[in-house]
């Protein structure tokens, strides 16, 4: 039997600072002890994007204070704690650094194993923290850096069934935001705006829909809210708001498309079980509320639960990178030696076939 487990969390992959403390008990149980997220959101609001520098700075004034405040919220030490989980990649290197070296330093001087996380495993797993979900499972995961469509076999077991083969979907509102002169960070702004529109005035294009392959697409759609931006400019505060709700609904009936048809695919792959399957959604882009509608109704129509972890545990947080660490730990597998590297890019799925955005570095993610 898997014994009682307790295990500090650290992640700095990007603009967040976060510590937690996570346990698991012996029948797979979880319990968050404190869950401790210092945002950067200030320091990099006049930039209108996250500043590498910056971040990683910020990470270094932080970090020690927010993991005291960790322990303490949880009312253990570190000797109550039986590893260290870090961050090790994908991201910002000078932040995984900041984040991993810490992980290092912590686990050498108290004697503890460390465990070097993939970030997009700490949003894969999260769904079976908060809602005790069986393997296998599709997970959707869309944020600032990555869209992708994601068969969740086990601890690390993935198939990556698509990607973007451009930008990222978090990426394309930012840039949209940034276009019509919205505030960093862009996807809330653009969903506030979009409240107020006329998603029907601009008939956007829906990349890739009815092609076969899960892949998606933004850059095209991002282009074509530049141009319609610029035949009507100067942009009245309607325009902005019926812009941002075309834009928003050409994205929502583009992963109608894109995730119908990963469904189907999961539902001929794999057969029925007592159990539902699942669509689980991740990242910071899961917040908007109108595309967890579209993928609600989705997986009401065929069959599937869905599930989006509370909002808190979709953005980026070291409560995931915790449990990633613990579900390593409950099936047995090594630690990670303290001379391991931090990885700007670090796919789930190492074999999935090449796309844009492999560079001698490796995938993107």
């Amino acid at each position: 039997m898997v014994p009682f487990l307790r295990i500090l969390g650290i992640e700095t992959s990007c603009d967040e600072t976060a510590a937690a403390i996570v346990e698991r008990d012996a029948e797979g149980h979880s319990r968050i002890l404190s869950d401790v997220v210092l945002s950067q959101l200030d320091e990099h609001s006049a930039y209108g994007g996250v500043v590498p520098e910056i971040a990683a700075r910020a990470h270094v004034e932080a970090l020690d204070e927010l993991i005291e405040a960790a322990l303490k919220r949880a009312n253990v030490s570190l000797a109550d704690v039986d590893a260290i989980a870090a961050t090790s990649g994908p991201g910002l290197i000078g932040g995984l650094l900041v984040g991993l070296m810490t992980g290092k330093a912590i686990a050498k001087a108290a004697g503890k194993p460390l465990y070097a996380v993939n970030h997009l495993e700490g949003h894969a797993l999260t769904a079976r923290l908060t809602d005790g979900l069986s393997f296998p499972y599709l997970m959707l995961l869309v944020s600032g850096g990555h869209t992708q469509l994601i068969l969740v076999r086990g601890v690390g077991d993935y198939d990556r069934w698509g990607t973007t083969i451009d930008d990222a979907l978090g990426e394309a509102f930012d840039k949209t935001a940034k276009l019509l002169g919205l505030p960093y960070p862009g996807g809330p702004a653009v969903e506030r705006m979009a409240r107020e529109g006329n998603a029907g005035r601009f008939d956007f294009p829906r990349p890739l829909v009815g092609e076969a392959r899960l892949d998606f697409s933004f850059s095209g759609l991002k282009t074509a809210v530049r141009q319609a931006a610029q035949e009507i400019a100067p942009l009245s505060d309607q325009d902005v708001a019926d812009i941002c709700a075309s834009f928003q609904r050409a994205i929502s009936r583009t992963l109608k498309d894109r995730i119908g048809r990963g469904l189907q695919r999961f539902k001929a792959e794999f057969s029925p079980t007592a159990e539902k399957p699942a669509l689980v959604v991740a990242g910071g882009v899961a917040a908007n509320l109108e595309l967890r509608a579209t993928l609600q109704g989705l997986c009401d129509k065929n069959g599937f639960r869905f599930i989006a972890p509370p909002l808190s545990l979709c953005t980026d947080n070291a409560v995931m990178i915790a449990w990633a660490g613990l579900e390593r730990m409950a099936i047995g597998i090594a630690p990670d030696p303290l001379d391991v590297q931090p990885r700007s890019r670090w796919p789930l799925d190492a074999n999935a076939e090449r796309l844009i955005g492999f560079g001698k570095r490796g995938a993107k993610a």
